[in-house]
């Protein structure tokens, strides 16, 4: 059985001292004077923090998921820092917002403004991961999608490129490098683009009536993915489906009230995610979360093998498995799907540490909020024996990993987006639109966990919108 901690720290002073004071000097950081760890960091695409049987989902099951939460802790208040493919990638390669990479009318909030990055100063090129791992001695290697600009392809940060298949021959070279012997500890990304694969159901229009492509178009790997995914339980018919096998529709599927602008001008750009707004049933609906089942199941398989192979290699207590996503997906909730928007699943990822036989084993973490592209960098490091610093506001969670009592802790946490930014605090949201004009919205997380309204404008909650105002201000003075 889980335990949750009931530990909830704050935030220093200031963003530096609170690395400082969670990163262990490199002598301290080695472990009881050992060798030094392996570490795997696996890596899915579009799966949301809910998209485990872990996690309490009930329409799917995860065991190779369930096995590292089960060996480790459970991150619960995870978040990216920015629901979308490739800024995620680049705060993950660098530790920095990927707005950092801005330059005048040159924003890198969506995926063609990440891939416009064509160079990097010396001091990022030095405070990546890449670079700290090297300088601390680390073989790297890396696997599958990358969706990355130039400067920050994982061959060009120094990584031995083990493959670009992104699905089952991933796992097989990562389970050939895992059992190799190594004269060094190594650094092994497992990209895996499942369960990303559900966004050709609304991008081809797809539906359940209609689970085939139109004008003799030939479907890719991806696509027959998803034709897969999408397929009824053989032998079931349609009621059974959707009286016993298919996901219900979930409790924020309506539109939420006084839907911000920015969000209807982001699915208008975009004609498929309006036409699955306006056209979608609720069977289609009910697919779309069944086959976003499926395809998380399928990329648990190939985890499957990856841990598997790090059973057989004997170094499983010495290596340091963690496991997250980019982003999530959007599920149905407030009738959307893709990423992007702000609510929690497009931004809510999972973020899971094992050291089997290391640690305390089934801790789920209900407190602390965590930045996958923030903290992933000082993580690693800290795990490596090593200080490793890009942005100040990244902390480790090695401490929260080994039940210590870390000096600080954020009292909030900074995500970007396309369409605006957003700070999430203790059990609410304050989120600041600015794609048609400037718009505003408290969320409180506490009363409405599921964000069908907001509370902007409510007297009762008037400390808490200064509140989090201030948070904003200093996450994003300039915003």
């Amino acid at each position: 059985m889980s335990r949750v901690l009931s530990r909830r720290h704050f935030i220093a002073a200031t963003a530096g001292a609170a690395v400082a004071s969670s990163i262990p000097s490199a002598m301290s950081a080695q472990s009881g004077g050992g060798k030094r760890p392996n570490i795997i960091y696996i890596f899915t695409d579009q799966q949301s923090a809910t998209m485990m049987s872990c996690a309490g989902n009930k329409w799917l099951k995860t065991p190779a998921m369930d096995y590292i939460a089960a060996n480790g802790i459970r991150f619960e208040r995870a978040y990216t820092t920015n629901p979308v493919c490739v800024p995620a990638r680049v705060s993950l390669m660098t530790g920095h917002f990927p707005d950092y990479f801005s330059e005048q009318k040159k924003p890198v909030r969506e995926n063609s403004g990440g891939m416009r990055i064509k160079s990097i100063s010396d001091e990022v090129r030095q405070t990546t991961i890449a670079a700290f791992l090297k300088k601390a001695g680390y073989d790297l290697a890396y696997g599958g999608k990358t969706h990355l600009p130039g400067p920050l392809n994982p061959k060009t940060l120094g990584f031995n490129v083990l493959t670009r298949d992104e699905r089952n021959g991933l796992s097989d070279a990562c389970a050939k490098y895992i059992k190799q012997k190594h004269d060094k500890p190594y650094f092994l990304v497992a990209s895996f683009i499942n369960p990303h694969d559900i966004c050709y159901m609304a991008l081809r229009g797809l539906t359940f009536d209609k689970p085939a492509y139109a004008h003799g178009r030939r479907p890719g790997a991806a696509e027959k993915r998803l034709l897969e995914a999408m397929k009824l339980p053989e032998g079931v018919g349609e009621k059974e489906f959707f009286e016993k096998h298919c996901p219900p529709l979930p409790g924020n599927h309506e539109l939420q009230e006084d839907e911000p602008k920015a969000i209807v001008s982001l699915l208008t750009r975009r004609a498929f995610r309006m036409n699955a707004r306006k056209n979608y049933g609720d069977r289609d609906w009910r697919l779309h979360r069944w086959a976003y089942c499926r395809l998380t199941e399928m990329v648990d398989k190939q985890i499957q093998v990856v841990l598997d192979a790090l059973k057989a290699s004997g170094q499983e207590e010495n290596t340091i498995v963690i496991f997250s996503s980019d982003h999530g997906d959007n599920d149905s909730a407030h009738k959307t799907e893709h990423k992007t928007l702000l609510y929690d699943e497009s931004a809510r990822i999972p973020f899971m540490v094992m050291h089997k036989g290391q640690i305390a084993a089934g801790v789920v973490d209900d407190e602390h909020l965590v930045s996958n592209g923030l903290d992933m960098l000082p993580t690693v490091c800290d795990f490596a024996g090593i200080k490793g610093q890009s942005d100040p506001r990244g902390l480790s969670v090695r401490p929260l990993v080994e039940g210590k009592k870390p000096a600080a802790w954020r009292r909030s946490l900074g995500v970007e987006s396309e369409i605006g930014r957003m700070v999430v605090g203790d059990k609410c949201k304050y989120i600041k639109y600015d794609a048609v004009g400037k718009e505003e919205q408290l969320l409180d997380l506490k009363k409405d966990p599921l964000e069908t309204k907001h509370f902007t404008s409510e007297e009762s909650h008037a400390d808490m919108l200064a509140m989090m105002r201030s948070e904003f201000s200093k996450w994003f003075p300039d915003a």
